[in-house]
């Protein structure tokens, strides 16, 4: 027996349970069926769930739970990652409460504290994956720092260095002065900072008070310049070209190069150059053989290639005194005020450096060709296709990346180094004292090299390395590649390119067949969410508030593709209250003595009105399966909704009462089967998206076996009948549409109208007659009666052939309502008008953040369809 009340805490721990329990997650490498993949993104280690994870990890149990109810052997691989960073700044604040630091600690000792937390508090947000509903297969939870990722790392390192495709160089990196490591630039956040624009004049060599002015917000770093660059169209310094400015304070001579990297339009069209502190300087440095000078330490202090004056001096310390020296110099043109973007580290808050320093390198470019032909080729596809663009335009122009971190926690690099610092990357240590041994002639000690690889190094490893590979599994044959990939657009560049690169390269092709790329998750007016703002959502508060089933509803509902998503606690409430307009449809059916009947067959229902919602859950399952093939997951939630609340519950089971509770008993036993297996087929349907309060439904209905397990219920042929559909459409339309004029206009809803029908043929006679007292109860009406001339004030609809018309003198006052339609148009076209004038305004388009444009957008496109409705309402006044 259903209770009263849906309540979600209690039917969602009791559901998962049993569904784990039972091993209904499990993949079954055993099976014949048809294997369907999805490997997880491995969430931090670290990490809690925020609304990020809601939004893509709904996405793919949606995937994954409407995969196997289609007979497919799923596996989604769940595991999660050791977040070199994240978990070491963890671990280093917890050890910073005792007074103790990891230095004082040694590498060996803070490693066991770092595996001791992980295995104490890593690993909660898995634990709160389920609250959601995930169903993964989480006996086959992977960890990277597992045994059988790291011996995938180790091969995979040691493959591509002997390859030539790991190397170790002096390059720039962005390097973090507060944590000591490099970072990527997916751990760099750009902030905006009031800074100055410091004019700085370098005099020329040989030639007495001729300066070339250059402009920099960071005049510190002048101290690394090792040249001068200019365009080499600019007719100001075509003279100067070739000749050598003098560095201030230091005397150091620098070359004057033609570089089109200068712009001629931006400053004084000179710029200095940093080649060891500057990305871009580095670049041109590297064209015009400039001498590279680095001039900072690990801490991004000054250090001894620096005048005595300046060395040991912190960066921010050293940028005053240097200025405070060459405006005693009188070299200080003129500062003016700069609001510019500054690099900071994500994690540390501190502005990073472009540091010159020697770091691991993998060969991106080689790897990266047979990743691009897989796109070229339809082997990899892009959902939505515009992002193959983004991939392409990052891929066709990647960049050596550097692997390696100066962290102590995460997989430490398989290379060792000799007497003399010869490199031996080996397997294992015994492996590499044997190389050495063989290179040296005789047994040497060997130093390892003290850094581990980025984080997204072994992520990258992750379709692969989590069924085992190197070793041949059953798992590997039979999972590999991958069906689709789920995740966000801002890591299509650090994780996505870089699996298709490992994936191609190591297991010969592409890991997934397809990826989709959803948005981002902002609040209700589409802003970004951050703590400052204050708009950030916690999706547990969601769940414990309007249940689980409600915000993935909400999510899928919203998740359009190639947009973000906007997320609001009312739409959440929205959708709870929609999960509890179905339990009270299941709770009605439940107490009109709806039950299964074994073997009912929906194609053998005489009544129209059965055969009616047989049709439309036939039309309405092959909608949602097309749109769940096609990841249209918005089309498909929404399907379901208008099917649910519209098509179920407000017309069939409205029009079912007379039957459910008349004389006729063959039509109540038809009524009542047909109402049994029309809420079970729908809810089957509803299953990947609203899993808890579908089973709970299904299980208190009487139905043996659980959903999750279920079959999908593909429309069949035997279900359709459009005579009955266009029977009983018609009766839908005409209420629908009374039901919008008395709407429109304003008529009481306790007010019985008279309908009159004009021109009625003989179908929509025999239809008014059969269906007469229907139309009567809930359009609230009387008659219909014909008329040959429609009254004066009546308002029209027309249905088919005939004319159906409601008089209002009396009812309403038309005049008054003339006049107030009138007033919200005008008001609403001027709310228009206002808009227009926004979009209107190339400047407003160009400075505005994108969100705010498209809001505008989507207000218009509201305001338009609230002004058809008004015009029409008016024209019917009018009419009247």
């Amino acid at each position: 027996m259903l209770e009263k009340t849906y309540r979600p805490d209690e039917v969602e721990a009791k559901h998962y349970a049993e569904w784990d329990s039972a091993g209904s997650f499990a993949a079954n490498p055993g099976s014949n069926a048809e294997p369907y993949t999805i490997i997880m993104p491995p969430p931090n280690v670290t990490g809690s769930l925020h609304v990020g994870h809601a939004l893509t990890f709904t996405v793919q149990d949606v995937l994954i739970r409407y995969r196997r109810m289609r007979g497919r052997d799923t596996l989604w691989q769940p595991g999660t990652d050791h977040a070199g960073i994240a978990t070491q700044m963890v671990v280093e604040r917890e050890l910073g409460k005792e007074g103790k630091s990891r230095q004082e600690m040694g590498r060996e000792k803070f490693l066991e504290r770092v595996w001791a937390w992980k295995a104490e508090s890593g690993g909660t947000i898995l634990g709160q994956l389920r609250r959601l509903g995930a169903s993964a297969d989480w006996e086959r939870e992977v960890f990277t720092m597992d045994e059988g990722p790291n011996a995938a790392v180790r091969k995979v390192f040691v493959d591509l260095y002997k390859q030539g495709l790991i190397y170790k160089a002096k390059r720039l990196v962005n390097w973090d002065p507060k944590l000591k490591t490099a970072i990527s630039d997916l751990e760099v956040e750009q902030k905006e900072i009031k800074g100055s624009l410091w004019h700085l004049k370098y005099p020329i060599e040989g030639e007495e008070g001729r300066f070339i002015v250059v402009a920099t917000t960071r005049p510190e770093t002048m101290l690394g310049d090792t040249g001068v660059a200019v365009h080499p169209d600019d007719a100001r310094y075509k003279d100067l070209v070739g000749k050598f400015a003098v560095l201030p304070l230091v005397g150091r001579r620098l070359p004057i190069v033609a570089d089109e990297y200068s712009d001629p339009e931006k400053g004084t069209g000179a710029v200095k150059m940093t080649p060891a502190h500057d990305f871009n300087d580095f670049e041109v440095g590297k064209r015009h053989q400039l001498e590279m000078v680095n001039i900072f330490d690990d801490s991004a202090h000054l250090n001894d290639s620096v005048p005595k004056a300046y060395a040991g001096m912190e960066r921010f310390a050293a940028r005053k005194k240097i200025v405070e020296d060459l405006e005693a110099l009188g070299l200080v043109e003129k500062i003016e005020p700069n609001t510019h973007m500054v690099p900071h580290g994500d994690r540390s808050g501190v502005p990073i450096e472009p540091w010159l320093s020697d770091q691991w390198y993998l060969d991106a470019h080689t790897l990266a060709q047979p990743a691009i032909k897989a796109v070229e080729e339809g082997k990899t596809r892009f959902v939505p296709k515009q992002y193959e663009n983004v991939f392409f335009e990052w891929m066709r122009n990647i960049q050596p990346w550097n692997i390696s971190r100066q962290l102590w926690w995460g997989h430490q690099i398989p290379a060792w180094y000799g007497p003399d610092g010869k490199v031996f990357v080996e397997l294992t240590e015994d492996e590499a004292h044997a190389s050495a041994k063989a290179h040296y002639n005789s047994t040497v000690q060997l130093r390892r090299d003290t850094d581990v690889l980025d984080t997204w190094f072994s992520s990258g490893l992750w379709p692969f390395s989590t069924l085992g590979w190197p070793e041949k599994t059953k798992e590997l044959d039979r999972y590999y590649p991958g069906d689709v990939l789920v995740t966000g657009f801002d890591i299509i560049f650090f994780w996505v390119a870089r699996m298709m690169m490992f994936g191609i390269h190591f297991m010969g092709e592409t890991p997934f067949r397809d990826v989709y790329i959803h948005g981002l998750v902002r609040d209700e007016r589409g802003q970004k969410m951050s703590k400052t703002k204050g708009n950030v959502i916690d999706p547990l508060e969601l769940i414990d508030a309007y249940g689980a089933d409600a915000l993935r509803f909400t999510i899928s509902a919203s998740i359009s593709q190639g947009r973000d998503i906007k997320l609001a606690k009312t739409k959440v409430e929205g959708y709870r209250n929609f999960a509890t307009k179905i339990w009270n449809a299941a709770r009605f059916a439940e107490m009109n003595g709806c039950k299964p009947v074994a073997g009912f067959d929906p194609s053998q229902a005489k009544l129209p009105l059965n055969r009616w919602i047989a049709t439309e859950i036939s039309d309405l399952s092959a909608k949602v399966t097309e749109s769940l093939d096609d990841y249209r997951l918005n089309e498909a939630a929404m399907g379901l909704y208008h099917g649910l609340w519209g098509t179920f519950c407000d017309w069939y089971l409205e029009f079912a009462k007379p039957m459910l509770t008349g004389s006729d008993a063959a039509a109540a036993d038809e009524t009542k089967a047909t109402t049994a297996w029309a809420l079970d087929a729908l809810m089957h349907l509803l299953h990947p998206i609203m899993p808890f309060l579908t089973e709970e439904i299904h299980a208190q209905s009487g139905y043996s076996g659980k959903l999750i397990t279920g079959e999908w219920p593909l429309p069949k042929d035997g279900w359709i009948d459009r005579k009955a559909q266009a029977e009983i459409g018609w009766v839908v339309k005409l209420i629908s549409d009374i039901r919008s004029v008395r709407s429109e206009m304003n008529v009481p809803p306790g007010t019985s109208l008279k309908l009159q029908v004009k021109d009625a043929g003989p179908e929509t006679r025999r239809r008014i007659a059969a269906y007469g007292d229907l139309i009567r109860r809930l359009a609230r009406i009387e008659g219909p009666t014909e008329t040959s001339e429609i009254e004066r004030t009546a308002a029209q609809v027309v249905v088919d052939e005939a004319t159906f018309a409601l008089p209002l003198a009396g009812v309403i006052d038309l005049a008054a309502e003339r006049t107030r339609l009138s007033k919200e148009i005008d008001k609403l076209s001027g709310e228009i008008g206002k808009i227009d004038a926004k979009l209107g305004n190339a400047g407003f388009v160009a400075k505005a953040p994108p969100e705010v444009v498209e809001e505008q957008r989507e207000r218009r496109a509201e305001a338009d369809q609230a002004l058809a409705k008004l015009r029409q309402a008016l024209d019917r006044i009018r009419a009247a």
